[in-house]
């Protein structure tokens, strides 16, 4: 099996404060990289949307927040260049990225997943685990003035850039898109790559089995751990995998259709009933 693989996941809107200045050993928000332009273009259509919004409520509907943290939102959102700046990987501290937990993997695991992990952003594009990124808040369904829907605006360069990635990467190559709906919209998987999805399913109160929603970005987080701990194994090895939540993996969801491989991992603790993913 490859140990080369690339894992597709969100950001998250919890994100933790600080940081360094720009200056001789942080790179500037917009750095010198084939998305440079775009995320400028993202950045400045979203300040031009932001002071010719009429309505504090209609702001609090494009952040997707209220309160003080709307206010916080707003002004990270108007200083992105000259706002201190963390590690993406330091930054995002939401539900997957706390499961994920990388200040506890060794070395290796974090070099691995420093190689392996693109995280899908309305305001960035596409960004490696050590891109140092300030404060922000922008949902990929936002529509921006002059730029529409950013999953829209954002597709043909993610598309682009993921194949790129690929066939630098080689055939052996896994891939896999651990992305929410949201921003599943804003890239194209290659149409000759098998895809590989997970989806953690339980039992709702009629016995029938459905997705985990609540903690769904919980049991991901564990899921790109293993990954990265385990960089020979494939899907099959996740067969005999103990999932700290208590899931394990259903054998026949292994099955490849239509280059998407939808591995389901059910519930043990109240396994019964019909999968239905």
């Amino acid at each position: 099996m490859s140990n080369k693989r690339l894992i597709l996941v969100p950001p998250s809107e919890g994100k933790a404060l600080g940081g360094e200045v720009a200056g001789a050993r942080t790179q500037p928000a917009f750095a010198d990289d084939p998305l440079a332009a775009k995320r400028r273009t993202v950045a400045e259509a979203l300040a031009d949307t932001i002071e010719s919004t009429g309505s504090r409520a209609q702001l609090a509907k494009l952040l997707g927040a209220k309160g003080d943290t709307l206010d916080r939102s707003i002004q990270a959102d108007l200083e992105l260049e000259q706002a201190p700046r963390l590690p993406a990987i330091e930054r995002y501290d939401g539900v997957l990225y706390q499961h994920l937990d990388a200040p506890s993997l060794d070395g290796w695991a974090t070099r691995r997943l420093s190689a392996s992990l693109l995280i899908v952003s309305g305001l960035w594009g596409f960004l490696t685990p050590q891109e140092r990124i300030p404060d922000y808040r922008l949902k990929m369904s936002a529509s921006l003035k002059g730029l529409g829907k950013l999953s829209t605006f954002w597709r043909p360069a993610l598309t682009e850039h993921l194949a790129n990635y690929l066939s630098n990467a080689g055939r052996g190559a896994e891939l896999w898109d651990l992305l929410p709906n949201e921003h599943s919209l804003a890239v194209s998987m290659p149409p000759r790559k098998v895809v590989n999805r997970a989806v953690f399913v339980q039992p709702d109160r009629s016995g029938e089995m459905k997705p985990v929603s609540h903690w769904n970005k919980a049991y991901k987080g564990t899921l790109v751990r293993f990954l990265v701990e385990n960089p020979s194994a494939g899907p099959v090895d996740l067969l005999e995998w103990e999932h700290p939540g208590g899931f394990r993996l259903e054998p026949e969801s292994l099955a490849v259709r239509n280059r998407i491989r939808q591995l389901v991992f059910v519930d043990q603790s109240r396994a019964s009933g019909t999968i239905r993913p």
